[in-house]
């Protein structure tokens, strides 16, 4: 099975809640979009709604009590929201329930003839830079970028005032689409993305350069609560030496800080009971044992909610 993100938010959902609404406390209720689903009280009382969406919008949704579980990718997002930074301007009270496995990182390619050989060079050089990122207007890429973006001394803004700027358009810049053959033709100067390991080498084999981030610009970024990561030489073969640079990784799904404890146990009994059935980016089953340990691909950025830490504790993988 494929594992494509959009799939794998869906199934998540909607696994969850096939296992749930098995039991005696629960109607659906139809007509809601696949990344949704709706649970309602057999025998009255307030509608359970599982959100599969991974932009900020689910964690303000479920902060405001409008849904009761949401999916955030990257995890930092979540500990940016939780900590009231970047744009979230007050704490945002959210725990998680596990970590769906990831390993990503947020690129930034240019093409050589830039100049550019670090993201504060733009800063410094004032380029007119045209870059692409992706058309989805609220994907977190973009509100991360801008965090990012001023850690190294530049803006939009900025862009756009050199000659350049940032058009949000296209989709993930796999090989043979529309925003890497741009890149790749010098239609664009910049692609500025996620999901590393799908196009990172077919970049560099096409003679696109990464740019790496300062030592002094990550560390504004953890401040944020972002988290530092490596493109790795021995990963992506192409580059010249290592890449540091911000993490992407892991999809965190969460529910809000007061969350009832029965209904976040049932929700991590269903989501282990039907692990078998949601694709992710790895091999088998979805490694449920993992999802609450921090390894590299499943970063726990917030703390667990406590019937999510009993619950996973119960079954020996805490």
């Amino acid at each position: 099975m494929v594992a494509n993100p959009n799939v794998t938010r869906s199934r998540l959902v909607l696994e969850i809640a096939s296992e749930m609404i098995g039991g005696t406390d629960w109607e659906s209720v139809p007509d809601y979009f696949q990344a949704k689903a709706v649970l309602r009280p057999a025998k009255g009382g307030k509608p359970v709604t599982l959100y599969g969406s991974s932009t900020a919008e689910g964690i303000r949704a479920v902060v405001a009590r409008e849904v009761d579980l949401g999916i955030i990718n990257p995890s930092a997002v979540l500990s940016a929201a939780v900590l009231g930074k970047g744009e979230f301007t007050t704490p945002q009270p959210v725990k998680a329930i596990a970590v769906i496995p990831s390993w990503d990182q947020f690129v930034f390619a240019v093409r050589p003839e830039t100049g550019l050989d670090s993201l504060e060079d733009i800063a410094r050089k004032k380029p007119k830079l045209n870059v692409i990122m992706r058309g989805m207007q609220d994907h977190t890429l973009h509100g991360m970028f801008d965090d990012i973006a001023a850690a190294a001394g530049f803006s939009r803004g900025d862009l756009a005032a050199w000659g350049g700027g940032v058009q949000k358009t296209g989709a993930l810049p796999w090989r043979g689409r529309g925003t890497f053959e741009k890149l790749i033709a010098g239609e664009c100067d910049a692609v500025f993305d996620e999901a590393a390991s799908f196009w990172v080498d077919d970049a560099l084999a096409s003679g696109i350069k990464i740019l790496s981030l300062s030592e002094a610009t990550v560390q504004k970024c953890e401040a944020l609560g972002y988290r530092r990561a490596i493109l790795p030489k021995k990963v992506f073969q192409g580059l010249p030496a290592d890449v540091l640079t911000i993490d992407y990784s892991g999809w965190t799904v969460f529910v809000h800080a007061e969350a009832d404890d029965k209904l976040v146990t049932e929700i991590c009994t269903a989501l282990d009971a039907r692990k078998a059935n949601i694709p992710w980016e790895g091999e088998g089953p979805l490694p449920i044992e993992r999802m609450a340990l921090e390894a590299e691909d499943t970063p726990q950025t917030v703390a667990l909610h406590p019937a999510a830490e009993r619950f996973w504790k119960s079954k020996g993988h805490l």
